[in-house]
């Protein structure tokens, strides 16, 4: 099959166009683990031609109304993990803002945050995401970039289950208030898994960002000659790791925070969620929250004295901020009528923000903590 790239180019990139709403309804999210043909899957479950889902994806991926296109991985399997919250002076908050998105190749999304009224931890207005590769310490590579951005604190929230993972801007656009699945959402582990170096390369390849180019039929041939490694066992090693639940999704990510080139957004609010509830109800809660269609993420997290001991936070999108919070109390009641009670709640608005995939690497690790300077007392060793 040959798509012509110039006509690619030339094919309707916006998301309101139905055929392009058709294979983002699919594309975002519902790729599930690691596929051979994954643009055939795409057409498959949109039911439209393989030609036509690279044409228009191409198109999107040119416009930048899809920011990436990639196979995801379930990095908190791959390497310790958390979200961190930073205290920064106001005065140094945009350059903190610009050295954790730029300079940072650990630090993923990275976003500004407020509330809508004064409450405990709005102080906190810088949350990253952070991942720092096994052998490493997430301590003191935190310790290191406060030092850097001239942070006055920070709080590690490592998430010790998920029960919602999956993007989806485009399926959700359309969700009701209250909108829920009939089954409890998932609790999956964040338990670490060892890989060999015939693994990791293989992982390393399979990550990458797509280009244009590489929008097509057959996708992993290149990536296998990456990796130093034949196209079967390429794919072998691939469907082992996917397996051994490593392998996310293959999925390409709308550039939902920035408008297009026509002016349209894909959402406008960016809201973070914070519950909590009494100890030992944590999965009980996690999956009822982690039921609902609206939600992106939902995690049992730590919040701590900082954020009033929350334990429980989701994030969810949309461009009507009524609509957001309409959401958000249909958790809360349905929370309260499942039996569970709520002892306090919050919410995180987004502002700006970069969102970027996160390094896993220890050998990029390594490399990175050399040129920073970074001494190797001050980077090695678990907590």
């Amino acid at each position: 099959m040959t798509v012509n790239l110039s006509a690619s180019l030339s094919a309707p990139a916006e998301i309101t166009d139905p055929v392009n709403g058709r294979i983002l309804a699919v594309s975002e999210d519902r790729i599930s683990g690691f596929v051979e043909e994954p643009f055939a899957a795409i057409a498959e479950a949109s039911e439209l031609s393989e030609d036509v889902v690279i044409e228009r994806l191409r198109a999107m991926l040119s416009a930048g109304v899809i920011r990436r296109i990639r196979q995801t991985l379930m990095a908190t399997n791959l390497a310790p993990g958390a979200l961190v919250a930073w205290r920064v002076p106001a005065e140094k908050i945009d350059s903190a803002f610009n050295y954790m998105a730029a300079e940072d190749p650990f630090s993923g999304h990275v976003v500004i945050r407020s509330t809508d009224a004064e409450t405990p931890g709005s102080i906190f207005r810088l949350w990253t995401t952070l991942k720092v590769p096994q052998g490493f310490s997430m301590q003191r590579h935190c310790e290191f970039l406060a030092a850097k951005v001239g942070g006055e604190a920070f709080r590690i929230m490592p998430a010790k289950k998920l029960f919602a993972l999956g993007v989806g801007h485009v399926r959700r656009r359309g969700v009701e208030a209250g909108a829920r699945s009939d089954e409890l959402g998932r609790v999956l582990d964040t338990n670490l898994v060892e890989l060999s170096s015939l693994e990791w390369r293989v992982l390393t390849a399979l990550k990458r960002e797509f280009t244009i180019d590489e929008v097509a039929s057959s996708p992993w041939r290149g990536r296998a000659r990456e990796a130093g490694v034949s196209l079967d066992e390429f794919v072998r090693v691939a469907q082992s790791l996917s397996a051994r639940g490593v392998i996310g999704r293959f999925s390409t990510f709308l550039e939902h925070v920035k408008p297009s080139a026509a002016g349209e957004r894909v959402t406008r609010y960016n809201a973070l969620f914070h519950w909590r509830v009494p100890p030992g109800r944590e999965i009980d809660a996690g999956r009822e929250i982690g039921r609902h269609h609206i939600l992106t993420h939902a995690y049992w997290r730590e919040g701590g004295p900082e954020f009033a001991n929350v334990n429980l936070m989701a994030v969810a999108h949309g461009t009507d901020k009524q609509l957001v919070l309409e959401h958000k109390a249909a958790i809360d009641r349905h929370l309260q009528e499942s039996g569970i009670p709520i002892l306090y709640t919050n919410v995180f608005w987004g502002g700006r923000s970069e969102i970027k995939p996160s390094e896993i690497s220890p050998v990029r690790y390594a490399s990175w903590a050399r040129s920073v300077g970074l001494p190797p007392e001050m980077s090695a060793g678990q907590e």
